[in-house]
């Protein structure tokens, strides 16, 4: 069905794996355009409750966008590019399922700001995150100026962005950027059993948490409006009436996601 990523469903974690190793599993038209269709897929798929996002090999989660693809661009068609990137990172920031990054080896230009629009990262002890951009005269189009201020805070920001500094794994961690380092032989087992644990939680609750959370760096929203609403929603749910009569009779709720 797809060329360039591989699709995994099991236990209601959809694994997505972009495949192209040969090319350090660098971002092109067809990995872009083939990520927007399999984020139909989690919106859509009931059966998905969660989501991870890693790339194939032990080098590269996505070394970059593909270069190749940009010279003779335009101004207007370079921004055409950045809108096009943005808007399927938005997609995954909104999702109403929690989307983890698994970040083995690079995680650069691109890749980078892929793993930032996940909603967390787990990164392998290989890993190495940075924005090289500016070694090309560019700056990041796919949200990275904004997510990687909303991660790491602005001095740490514009110091990568500015510098094209690379940094290891567990400098990410200090950094905030990741919330896990792990050996790369336990990087998806370990997203697995983060993700195991939500997907055990209340699924519209959970939703809930990330349209809220989301709305912390939206000028155009009210967070604490939108999270009024969000706690009034779960009142009209079957699963609020569940956990709240299962904490009552100190029994395990089951959670059906309505």
């Amino acid at each position: 069905m797809y060329q360039t990523i591989i699709t995994d469903l099991q236990n209601h974690i959809l694994t997505i794996t972009i495949n192209r190793p040969d090319k350090l599993n660098a971002l092109n038209k067809t990995v872009l355009s083939e990520l927007d269709m399999v984020l139909n897929e989690v919106y859509e798929n009931t059966e998905i409750r969660s989501v991870i996002i890693t790339g194939s090999g032990a080098k590269s989660f996505v070394a970059g966008a593909d270069i190749a693809e940009f010279s003779g661009l335009s101004m207007e068609e370079g921004m055409e590019l950045a809108i096009k990137g943005q808007n399927i990172f938005f997609k995954i920031e909104n999702a109403p399922k929690p989307v983890v990054a698994c970040v083995n080896g690079f995680a650069l230009g691109g890749g980078c700001e892929l793993a930032m629009s996940c909603h967390f990262r787990v990164a392998s002890e290989n890993a190495k995150f940075g924005q090289p951009e500016v070694n090309l005269g560019l700056i990041p189009g796919y949200g990275g100026t904004q997510r990687l201020v909303q991660l790491v805070g602005k001095g740490r920001a514009i110091e990568l962005l500015t510098s094209a500094v690379m940094i290891d794994a567990n400098t990410a961690l200090q950094y905030g950027l990741v919330n896990h380092v792990v050996p790369q032989e336990e990087l998806l087992q370990k997203a697995k059993s983060i993700l195991d644990l939500i997907n055990s939680k209340a699924p519209l609750a959970v939703a809930g948490c990330i349209t809220a959370a989301n709305a912390v760096f939206n000028e155009r929203q009210n967070g604490f409006e939108i999270e009024v609403n969000e706690f009034g929603k779960c009142f009209g749910t079957s699963d609020m009436q569940e956990g709240t009569q299962a904490f009552l009779e100190k029994r395990k709720a089951i959670f059906t996601g309505k």
